[in-house]
């Protein structure tokens, strides 16, 4: 690896020629989100080789630091504003962490996306990911909502474009069920769940959901320490699980005419209308 540590020490810019397959992946994927990559992210986000890609025709260079395509140096600007832009993103959702910390039913909240990253935009909103206690999911949907409309906190509304700094409750699973399905395991998605960044972490339900998608070191192997974590998880009461059944049934009966690809169950509420793994995995292979 001397040839990294040579070219991080010049402020000239050097050719990536000397990189591996492996990380001239690396380079190239976070490349589509505008990520040039320091030397320990290649370390960090190196890739595993385990998936096939087509194009690695595309010339490397490495130049104060930061390793990019070539003739895309402009990202390290990119990166160092969208890095403070980020900072004060994070604030808002720290606070609104705050407060969703309070509920009962809330075990693990978490930054989600470019801003877990430090890769967010301006004009971007605060994607939140959150996981609840066993069957509690759309009790706790509810009461989270509510709360922060209490706070005063902007909420991006179901459907709606992005809004600058609005929070955005797109992702829900109960702790009962944690396992992404193996038809939607691929680079991105191993890269999404690696990267998410926990504001609050109850009886280390981070680490329960890390170990349970353990399967993204297939693709990603120094993005994340994943240890064994096996937890007792706490039976809800008959009447506590009957109101939620009914909670759970009126929301859906909300949704029914909105929903398109977005998933949603009794233990999962995932909205993202675009298939963005597919869509990452073209752009790897034109």
């Amino acid at each position: 690896m001397m040839h990294s540590i040579y070219a991080i020490a010049s402020n000239k810019e050097s050719t990536g020629k000397l990189l591996s397959k492996t990380e001239r992946f690396s380079v190239l994927y976070h490349d589509i989100f505008d990520y040039p990559l320091t030397f320990s992210d290649l370390i960090k986000w190196n890739s595993s080789g385990s998936f096939p890609i087509k194009d690695f025709s595309k010339s490397i260079v490495c130049q104060d630091g930061y390793y990019f395509l070539k003739g895309r140096g402009s990202l390290v600007y990119k990166r160092v504003l969208r890095n403070r832009i980020s900072a004060k993103k994070l604030e808002i959702a720290k606070k609104a962490s705050g407060v969703l910390a309070i509920i009962p039913g809330i075990k693990m909240v978490a930054v989600t996306g470019s801003l877990a990253m430090d890769n967010a935009g301006d004009e971007s909103d605060i994607d939140l990911f959150i996981i609840t206690g066993k069957n509690l999911l759309w009790i706790t949907r509810i009461l989270s909502y509510s709360v922060l409309k209490v706070f005063g906190f902007d909420l991006r509304k179901a459907g709606g474009s992005n809004k600058k700094d609005n929070l955005c409750l797109n992702m829900w699973m109960d702790e009962t069920d944690l396992i992404w399905k193996r038809q939607d395991r691929n680079p991105y998605t191993a890269h999404e769940i690696a990267q998410i960044l926990p504001l609050v972490n109850k009886n280390k339900t981070y680490e329960k959901f890390l170990y349970k998608n353990k399967w993204i070191l297939k693709f990603w192997p120094n993005s994340v320490r994943i240890e064994n974590c096996k937890l007792k998880i706490e039976n809800s009461s008959p009447r506590i699980t009957l109101f939620e059944k009914i909670v759970y049934k009126l929301q859906c009966l909300y949704m029914k005419k909105k929903i398109t690809r977005e998933v949603i169950t009794p233990t999962r509420a995932i909205f993202h209308p675009q298939d963005w793994g597919n869509y990452i995995l073209s752009r790897l292979n034109p």
